[in-house]
């Protein structure tokens, strides 16, 4: 009598992020027939290409271009779109809660934790009301319609002092991502003041606060420092080395003493490891990291794996300068370790041994709004036009999936022909309202 074949192995990757979507795609694509289940938890029913939202945000590029719906391309997984709200591995289970409020036990064999990074909250008199986060295409949405709005209001308004606060915009944080929603945006609003007749590009008022003493850290000095000269002759205020006091109301006060009325507070000034880590029995650094090997593997857990912001693996590449040294929390590391993992987790399964990651930072790039970018890779200096097509082309290189890469391309020569949308959706009108006031007429 033949011996009655074995169940498939359970794997359940927390996060539906850059790595808990690349490496489900990897384990789809090279798992044999009943070998394991993958099961991916979000509580997004999709992924977001995180370097686009500057663009989504400006109207450069359609919103619903740079996610990818994971049902869609997860097709040999399961999905399931819940909150990750605890983790046990001793009992190697999981807590979730569904989108109806309701909480279960998802069980496993084999666990992969990519839930990623939160947004880092300072306590900032003021800042969990005013401030406005940029880490999901939702925020994205919202800033946009938010920024637009404010333009429209600012013109309709006969009170000088409140079309000023209107017209204020505040951005906290002088890495990639405020540095790039910052350009972005600005260049937005200063296309679309030539449709308000009675407001002008210097009317707007765009104001960068970050409390080191430099920008852009991901690139050589030197570029942080033509980066801030590039924003100022635009009109931008760069304060370095300040610090944001208080933001109540909307009245910012800075460390160095500055002080002036702002509707719009964008928070971009770091992120943390997700914090279900620190309640968990996983191994966690001073920051909240997962700690992982050099192979991905959690530290004293073979049956665990982990990469991406949520985890410190060892940047092999940096360990003769700095023996301690991991990997940033970029894109970059965050999808080449998840297509890693999975190559990994497959060595495993069939008995073998896992490799560690390597891999060297190529450098950095970023725009600075339409035709203008800034890059610091492949040992090269690149400023400008130059840096932003290099931008362009990297990104829409690594986004996942050729349907999307086509859509966002698509975006871009439409742009070209017919400039970029600048219009707001409706902060003001509240469709229920709406709704609700003609049910009565």
């Amino acid at each position: 009598m033949a011996a009655a074949k074995s169940e498939p192995t359970r794997i359940l990757i927390l996060g539906g992020g850059y790595v808990g979507l690349y490496t489900a795609l990897g384990l789809q694509k090279k798992l044999r027939a009943n070998e394991a289940s993958v099961t991916v938890v979000d509580p997004q029913p999709h992924m977001t290409y995180q370097p686009f939202l500057p663009e989504a945000a400006a109207g450069a590029i359609e919103p619903r271009h740079v996610v990818v719906p994971l049902r869609r391309v997860l097709k040999r997984c399961h999905v399931l779109t819940a909150r990750v709200t605890g983790i046990e591995h001793e009992r190697k289970s999981v807590t979730v809660e569904a989108a109806d409020g309701h909480t279960e036990q998802l069980s496993y064999d084999v666990l992969v934790v990519a839930l990623g990074s939160v947004a880092r909250i300072l306590p900032i008199p003021g800042l969990a009301e005013q401030g406005i986060a940029f880490k999901t295409i939702g925020e994205a949405i919202y800033l946009r319609n938010h920024v637009m709005t404010k333009l429209d209001e600012a013109a309709s308004t006969l009170d000088p002092e409140l079309r000023k606060r209107l017209l204020t915009f505040t951005v906290v944080g002088g890495g990639f991502a405020g540095i790039e929603a910052l350009a972005e945006l600005e260049d937005m609003t200063r296309f679309a003041t030539r449709y308000y007749e009675n407001i002008e590009p210097d009317d707007v008022r765009w104001v960068l606060v970050e409390a080191a003493g430099r920008i852009l850290p991901e690139v050589r000095e030197t570029l942080g420092v033509w980066t801030a000269e590039q924003l100022e002759k635009r009109g931008i205020e760069v304060y370095l080395s300040t610090a944001a006091k208080s933001f109540e109301n909307g009245h910012v006060q800075l460390s160095d003493g500055t002080e002036f009325e702002s509707d719009t507070i964008i928070w971009t000034a770091g992120v943390k490891a997700n914090p279900v880590l620190a309640g968990s029995d996983l191994p966690v650094d001073k920051r909240g990291r997962v700690q992982a090997t050099a192979g991905l593997q959690i530290v004293g857990h073979p049956d665990a794996w982990t990469a991406g912001d949520n985890a410190a693996v060892p940047d092999l590449s940096r360990t003769e300068e700095d023996p301690t040294a991991t990997c940033p929390p970029n894109a970059q590391h965050a999808v080449r370790q998840a297509r890693h993992l999975a190559k990994n987790i497959i060595r495993v399964l069939r008995g073998g041994q896992p490799k560690d990651y390597f891999h060297k930072n190529l450098g950095a790039v970023a725009s600075l709004g339409l035709h203008k970018g800034v890059a610091d890779a492949l040992r090269l200096k690149i400023k400008g036009f130059p840096a932003w097509v290099f931008h362009r082309a990297y990104h829409v290189k690594a986004m996942p999936t050729f349907n999307r890469k086509v859509r966002i391309t698509i975006d871009w020569l439409l742009g070209g022909l017919f400039r970029r949308e600048v219009i707001s959706l409706g902060q003001i009108n509240n469709p229920k309202e709406e709704f609700a006031r003609a049910s009565k007429s």
